[in-house]
């Protein structure tokens, strides 16, 4: 038989700017309590289902840095090796972020807020080079890229390009080292990533909703490809707690905007 590797996708849990509804990005925030606690959870589902993680690859963002700690605590791995990356980053919603998605869409309408948060290719307005960088969502962490990678706005396909680098650099070496391996990062990151794993097309992602701290399992042949049709939730990973994570990705899929 064919060796199969595992790759586990775990989008963050619910952040302080999730609870708010405003639209985030590279802003770093925190994660609530519920947040905390859904990082807990995913590390006992992980732990209950016999996944052992040999690596864990994180963005640089604190709310998918803070899930991935809680979760390897849970199962006795903190001293996983850990690689990050800002690739992995959330998309940035340019002048969008730090916004309200329900004053947003009363502002510009429902039909344009979709286009922009839901779209595959229509990035959100960008930041003004005057913005700052609170705003932004750059810091210190960032200083060694050069500004013309700093993205000022991005849609998902724009994602998708920036973070490919790292899955065929970074993850996939790992991958076919025989390591099980974990990516804790966001929805949109990993939106892209399920995209390029499930070779969906435009149409078919701009549907696609991740719910918080739910691990999403992935069995990938030797060209790592997914080995198993799409299942619930129309992607070809499995949840380990499928019913709760589709209820969950159902209320992600409803909130304003």
């Amino acid at each position: 038989m064919a060796a199969v590797s595992t790759l586990v996708l775990l989008r963050h849990g619910q952040s302080e700017w999730n609870l708010k509804n405003l639209f985030t990005g590279w802003v770093d925030v925190d994660l609530t309590d519920q947040g905390r606690e859904e990082g807990r959870r995913a590390g006992n589902d992980l732990a209950r289902a016999g996944l052992v993680p040999d690596v864990l690859h994180t963005s640089s963002q604190t709310r998918a840095i803070r899930t991935a700690e809680l979760a390897l605590a849970e199962c006795g791995l903190s001293w996983l090796p850990v690689r990050r990356s800002w690739r992995l980053n959330e998309r940035h919603y340019g002048a969008l972020q730090g916004k309200d998605k329900k004053e947003t869409a009363e502002k510009y309408g429902a039909d344009q807020l979709k286009l922009w948060r839901r779209s595959y290719d229509v990035p959100p307005p960008p930041l003004e080079p005057a913005g700052n960088a609170e705003a932004w969502g750059y810091d210190d962490r960032y200083a060694d890229l050069p500004d013309d990678v700093l993205p000022r706005a991005e849609a998902l396909a724009n994602v998708l390009d920036r973070m490919l680098p790292w899955w065929y650099d970074a993850i996939v070496p790992d991958l076919r080292a025989g390591r099980t391996v974990l990516v804790a990062a966001h929805g949109n990151s990993l939106r892209g990533l399920v995209k390029h794993l499930d070779a969906m097309a435009p149409e078919q992602v701009v549907e696609l909703n991740l719910p918080t701290g739910e691990p999403l399992v992935y069995e990938l042949d030797d060209n790592l490809w997914p080995v198993h049709d799409a299942g619930p939730g129309g992607v070809k990973g499995r949840y380990l707690e499928p019913d709760r994570a589709l209820a969950a990705a159902s209320a992600v899929a409803k909130q304003a905007g």
